[in-house]
């Protein structure tokens, strides 16, 4: 499998040269598609979750064993930035079969850089995995969303604090990979139509050669 490469800056789409290696063989996503029944990554599912889930439980529950607000925020936001690493640089690249980062060029300017797995591999990658990688990453935004909506009732900043810290990270997951997937689909366009151009025009030619 290899992987194509795309940076954005400003909504302009740049090569990258560096390639990411492939998530996993072809011959295990082929027997994985096949069976459509099981995740085909259920460690990478459960670690997917697991920093979400603790982050989350650990606020809603912190207030009823812990009184230090200096614990709960390093804690809480501690395990938000665990997840945000594991979804980044892990789980996106082998459930999903994306990755994006971000660096500031020479101009001083914000790049986002995409990688993804072609065509191919993109089309292997099992459904149940990709679903919940989507599904989770949004829903902890939600929650966290919620949390903050219910600390702003009760005229809670500092713990609001930590709410937006952790919201943070998670849309900046959501923003990344769904620029990232968005790329993936127009690469596949643009190669999509090259395809048909180039076998357009080699019918064409193949005619005029015949006449």
């Amino acid at each position: 499998m290899q992987y194509r490469n795309a940076a954005v800056s400003w909504g302009a789409f740049l090569p990258v040269k560096k390639p990411l290696a492939a998530a996993r063989g072809r011959n295990e996503m082929d027997r994985v598609q096949r069976s459509g029944e099981n995740y085909a990554n259920p460690k990478t599912c459960f670690f997917h979750v697991l920093f979400k889930a603790a982050a989350l439980a650990f606020y809603i529950l912190s207030a009823l064993f812990v009184n230090s607000f200096v614990i709960i925020f390093v804690v809480t936001v501690f395990l938000a930035a665990l997840d945000f690493w594991v979804v980044k640089n892990v789980s996106g690249r082998i459930l999903v079969g994306l990755r994006w980062w971000n660096e500031i060029d020479e101009q001083g300017e914000s790049v986002w850089k995409f990688e993804c797995l072609d065509q191919e591999s993109l089309a292997l990658m099992n459904k149940k995995d990709s679903w919940l990688f989507w599904w989770t990453l949004y829903l902890a935004a939600v929650s966290w969303i919620f949390l903050g909506v219910f600390s702003l009732i009760r005229f809670q900043a500092d713990y609001l604090l930590v709410v937006g810290v952790c919201l943070s990270l998670s849309i900046a997951n959501i923003v990344g990979f769904t620029k990232c997937r968005k790329d993936a689909k127009k690469q596949i366009q643009q190669f999509a139509t090259k395809t048909i151009a180039s076998q357009f025009a080699s019918s064409l030619q193949s005619a005029f050669s015949v006449v």
